[in-house]
């Protein structure tokens, strides 16, 4: 189904004002990603005219946390439900003949740099880098398709390096180099937000089939193809496919790249792809995101956000909203809003928050009456509610992110928990709110339109 795709969306955007379309000729070095960074990814931008490329690009498809709302048809603080309900009730996809991604099938003459517009992002990245690509692999034990979101760095020709730094993805490569095998592997691009956040699903955790969790969020079966030269199905929606292998025991250097903390990683020697078939749609549109934007963090920070909630409902029953802000990576700061019914639920919701991922560092607990999505307000929350002595807790030596770099440079990270919330029965008395009756209903354009 047509609706499926990114196209679709991107309509659906522009019919509402909400995509903003690049005329201009702009430079896929450094320009094209220093414009998206304007407005660190939540801006859906199409460049027409990459520099010396006919095929258009887009960025900020997945950064917006508003749009999700609306999609799933909730309140901003309560996407952790319909995300939940995919999780404990996947749904069937559909295995369809053929589908617009197989309009044309490339085996000869591959040259990615050469047909692609893909960025270089950073004064000091070792190559252009796809940062778009949901990377495919069959599990080979359970015959489920793995996907996740992965950075491919561009060596030229047909070649790609793959960061395989996620627990499954690493596994696979090793069982495959030890029996000297060769791994399948397929690069989606092009897909609408549901796909992203589907492929963002833990699946040390969960073990679900991500084809199953975006066709239970989208409420009907997702579509997918064969690919041509490997054993893989595929969206059959995507504007572009890159399917090929990972020869085994073959490693290249792979960075420096600028990283999602807004620092460089440093070179290391990662496995390396060769791509057999392109698969794309007739006029495909090249999708990337900035690294460390919203685009790049929150959909991954969203599935987190539905572990962490369910992870703290375990011990602090009242829990109202979790929230995993972009400026931490949706990862490291963690702010959690509960309504008190005892003394010491906002110290048990610390501890559930810090045990819930090795990643979160900073957790801040605040009562149901601040907006946890407003930093203004959890800042008001700390500065009139926290007693450092009695309500800051910090852990030293635990185990910490690789992507952070004070935890790189020890070994071990210091957390540390604020509990920000008034004493128990104070919100009527002591700390209870101003109020202005009716000042919702007042919208200030309508008493100063030039605003």
């Amino acid at each position: 189904m047509e609706k499926q795709s990114l196209r679709a969306y991107l309509k659906k955007l522009e019919d509402n004002n909400q995509l903003l379309v690049c005329e201009k000729e702009v430079d896929p070095k450094f320009d094209m990603g220093a414009l998206v960074r304007k407005f660190n990814g939540t801006k859906t931008m199409l460049f027409k005219k990459p520099k010396g490329y006919n095929v258009p690009a887009v960025a900020g498809v997945c950064g917006c946390r508003q749009r999700y709302a609306d999609i799933f048809n909730v309140a901003n603080d309560e996407l952790v439900f319909p995300l939940t309900e995919a999780v404990a009730n996947p749904k069937p996809y559909k295995v369809v003949s053929t589908g617009p991604v197989k309009e044309n099938i490339i085996k000869r003459g591959i040259d990615i740099k050469k047909m692609y517009p893909i960025p270089t992002f950073h004064e000091k990245d070792s190559n252009p880098f796809i940062t778009a690509g949901i990377v495919a692999v069959k599990d080979s034990e359970t015959g489920r398709i793995h996907t996740s979101v992965r950075r491919l760095q561009v060596l030229g020709g047909n070649k790609l390096s793959v960061l395989i730094e996620s627990p499954l993805l690493m596994d696979q490569c090793a069982e495959f180099d030890n029996n000297n095998k060769p791994l399948e592997i397929a690069v989606i691009l092009g897909y609408d937000p549901i796909f992203m956040v589907a492929s963002q699903v833990n699946s040390q955790v969960y073990g679900l089939d991500k084809y199953e969790v975006d066709s239970a969020l989208r409420g009907e079966p997702l579509e997918l193809v064969k690919c041509e030269t490997i054993d893989m199905l595929v969206p059959a929606y995507a504007e572009m496919i890159l399917e090929g292998v990972i020869p085994p025991k073959v490693r290249e250097k792979e960075g420096p790249f600028g990283e999602m903390a807004g620092y460089y990683g440093g070179g290391n020697m990662q496995p390396i792809m060769e791509v057999s078939c392109i698969l794309q749609r007739n006029n495909p549109i090249f999708q990337f995101n900035f690294p460390s934007s919203s685009e790049h963090v929150l959909p991954n920070g969203l599935m987190r956000e539905m572990h962490l909630y369910w992870q703290i409902k375990n011990m602090v029953s009242s829990v109202k909203a979790v929230h995993l802000p972009t400026v931490g990576g949706c990862r490291f700061h963690a702010i959690i809003s509960i309504k008190k019914t005892n003394e010491g639920d906002g110290k048990s919701a610390i501890l559930a928050a810090l045990a819930s991922n090795k990643d979160v560092k900073h957790v801040v607990i605040v009562d149901h009456d601040v907006d946890i999505f407003n930093p203004r307000d959890v800042e008001w929350a700390i500065a009139t509610r926290v007693q450092a002595d009695q309500d800051v807790v910090i852990i030293p030596g635990a185990k910490g992110s690789p992507l952070e770099p004070t935890h790189e440079m020890r070994g071990v990270t210091a957390k540390m928990g604020i509990d920000a919330t008034a004493p128990l029965g104070s919100l009527n008395n002591k700390f209870e709110r101003t109020k202005i009756p009716g000042s919702d209903r007042l919208n200030i354009k309508d008493y100063f339109p030039g605003i």
